[in-house]
């Protein structure tokens, strides 16, 4: 009988892509793959590192997995245990540790503990390494892929340890970007999003190489029919930039464009290399070249030194933007960062306070460009049955990221068709109508 193995990921899309590609790993080397709530030989937690609480949720996931089996290998991976290093050594919930750019060697590692040979799998990531060879050849979702690019970060940011976790730019060979969006085309994947630690930095480190040609490239690829970015710097939108994206028919029109603030003076106590009015030149691009684009973004509230007056100034200028989306968090301070020692820390009350009112606007905007698309012909990628107040639908997503509930009994996933949305449900989706004449409206 082979052994069982139980993974559990904690943070970013970066983190659940690498999950996965060792969760492959696994299965390619004769593993069973449980649930983690099950009893396993081996545990599996890949770690988050971007706030306090993110390293406490490890320890506590960390230590729930060696209560479930005293007797089984729990591996501590990812960005915590870079950061921690030696001291998770003396952890004995922990029996093995595998550091970012280690992951690829998750199995060697793996044997070598058990037959007695413990290697802590940590890299020094200060000075360059490369990029590591993961890859994946299906995902979790069955019509949307992620496909991790690049990784590290030289920005630095003030309230970021993520540098420190992930080391500096590393960007994927475009080869080998092509070769796995090829595999996973041709396992029936219609949509992929290229994700990064900052996907903006793609090809710093690489001769004649940019995201642009990245995607230039990965829009030749037969058998996917969208491409999606993940979170993006404002520096990268440019003429040319928005120019040449608005003519590729596969590219959704979904930009995700990190703001943090929108108080130039806050901004800079950040280390965030642009002002507000860069900013919304970048976005005044994107709707010059695109028909209604989604913009989203992330806003930190309660930023240490963030007075009232800072706050009302980017809630105005969210205002201004009008986002799709907005995704509020409240400062969190991390040991290791600038901001952690920076004095007027925000109380915890003051930051949930601000957090509600930016919330309430984002729900504003965000049902202020759903009505935009009332009546118009969308093209939804249908995901999976649902049930909603009794009824049967097919979830879905438009090209601009809207969540739909498309009134189809059958079960059709995994196929692109036209439907008009008709209104905003209690959940937050829209209601979508089929386009009369069922055969015409699928069209892929």
């Amino acid at each position: 009988m082979g052994r069982k193995a139980a993974l559990h990921n904690l943070g970013c899309k970066v983190n659940a892509y690498e999950t996965e590609a060792m969760q492959q790993l696994l299965e390619e080397a004769g593993y069973e793959i449980v649930p983690f709530e099950e009893a396993a030989d081996v545990y599996i937690i890949n770690t988050c590192t971007v706030t306090n609480m993110a390293d406490r949720k490890s320890r506590q996931m960390l230590h729930r997995a060696r209560k479930r089996n005293p007797q089984a290998v729990v591996v501590a991976a990812g960005c915590y245990v870079q950061v921690a290093g030696e001291a998770l050594t003396a952890d004995g919930a922990i029996d093995l540790i595998v550091g970012n750019n280690r992951k690829q060697e998750l199995i060697s590692l793996l044997e070598d503990f058990l037959q007695g040979r413990k290697e802590a799998g940590l890299l020094d990531l200060k000075h360059g390494a490369e990029y590591e060879r993961l890859s994946l050849s299906r995902t979790g979702e069955h019509t949307r892929a992620y496909v991790k690019v690049q990784d590290g970060c030289n920005q630095f940011c003030s309230y970021c340890i993520i540098p420190y976790a992930r080391g500096r730019v590393r960007s994927r060979k475009r080869e080998d970007v092509l070769e796995e969006i090829n595999r996973l085309a041709e396992n029936g994947y219609r949509e992929v999003v290229l994700t990064g630690i900052h996907l903006s930095s793609y090809g710093v480190d690489l001769e004649g190489e940019s995201l642009l040609d990245l995607i230039l490239a990965v829009h030749e690829v037969e058998g996917i029919q969208r491409i999606r970015l993940g979170s993006l710097e404002p520096g990268i939108v440019t003429e040319k930039f928005a120019k040449t994206l608005a003519k590729l028919p596969k590219l959704c029109p979904h930009f995700h464009l990190s703001l943090q603030s929108g108080c130039d003076a806050t901004l800079r106590r950040m280390n965030r290399r642009y002002t507000t009015e860069e900013y919304a030149q970048k976005c005044q691009l994107l709707r010059k070249y695109f028909t209604d684009p989604a913009l989203t973004t992330d806003v930190i509230v309660g930023f240490p030194g963030e007075t009232e007056e800072e706050f009302a100034t980017t809630e105005r200028f969210l205002e201004e933007i009008c986002f799709f989306e907005t995704h509020v968090f409240k400062y969190s301070r991390r040991k290791g960062t600038r901001a952690d020692q920076m004095p007027n820390q925000v109380p915890e009350p003051i930051k949930t306070l601000r957090s509600s009112r930016l919330l309430e606007l984002n729900e504003r905007n965000r049902q202020a460009y759903q009505k935009l698309f009332f009546h118009r012909e969308l093209e939804v990628l249908l995901e999976e049955p649902m049930e909603y107040e009794g009824h049967s639908y097919q979830s879905g997503h438009s090209r601009e990221y809207l969540p739909m509930l498309v009134a189809l009994e059958e079960d059709r996933r995994n196929q692109i068709l036209l439907a008009k949305p008709c209104e905003i449900l209690k959940n937050g989706m829209l209601l979508a109508l089929p386009v009369e004449g069922e055969k015409e409206s699928f069209i892929f």
